[in-house]
């Protein structure tokens, strides 16, 4: 599959491009500056630099023309500003779902955060940041030209994975590592029943590949 992942640069998004790379996929990630492109390429994944907070739906439907999938992956991170809690966590997510659909992308696979809520109370950075991924979320569920799956994983760690978590519709909190979102988004992937579910993920017992198959009635 080829398979087009915003915010390529990501943490789990280069663990995520290993993972496919290896496993015969063609990963193409998209990056706002051209410093990234090596790291992609040491991933295995081809670069493609175009800013999401600037580019047009046409623009990045170009992109993603000829895709098997798309990944959200993409954040505005700590330290970036409340606004751009918006324009990326937000913003991006809804242009990235919007070029899909022109492109013919139906496959949507998004990076959200436990606790996501277009509603959530408060002013602190994390409120807003939890707005926004709510939001973003709301409008790639309500989109019937895509064939989307939302994973809102737990506390992320840079630990080693152990290929063992909990997915489901609710986990309760709990950590996981960027490892094991990486493999559980390779699954999702390759697993086309979970098109429609919005899953959480921490840490637990189940493998990998079996919690997926679980959830997918599998």
């Amino acid at each position: 599959m080829r398979i087009v992942i915003a915010g390529g640069h990501g943490q789990i998004a280069l663990r995520l491009e290993r993972l496919l790379s290896a496993g015969g996929h063609r990963a193409v990630g998209v990056i706002r500056s051209p410093g990234q492109a090596d790291a992609l390429r040491d991933a295995g994944a081809e670069p493609v630099v175009l800013d999401l907070e600037s580019a047009g739906a046409d623009e990045v439907a170009e992109v993603l023309r000829g895709a098997d999938a798309a990944v959200f992956a993409a954040g505005a991170g700590p330290g970036s500003g409340i606004p751009r809690k918006d324009t990326v966590d937000r913003g991006a997510a809804v242009l990235f779902a919007d070029a899909a659909e022109r492109a013919g992308v139906r496959r949507f696979v998004v990076i959200s955060s436990m606790g996501a809520d277009a509603g959530h109370p408060g002013e602190g950075q994390f409120d807003v940041y939890l707005r926004a991924k709510g939001a973003a979320d709301d409008d790639v569920r309500a989109r019937s030209g895509l064939d989307w799956t939302i994973l809102r994983p737990g506390a992320l760690t840079d630990d080693p994975g152990t290929g063992l978590v909990r997915l489901a519709a609710s986990t309760g909190r709990g950590p996981v590592t960027r490892d094991d979102v990486a493999a559980v988004l390779v699954e999702l992937l390759e697993t086309p029943a979970t098109a429609g579910l919005t899953l959480e993920l921490i840490g637990g017992s189940v493998p990998v590949k079996v919690a997926v198959a679980g959830i997918a009635g599998n």
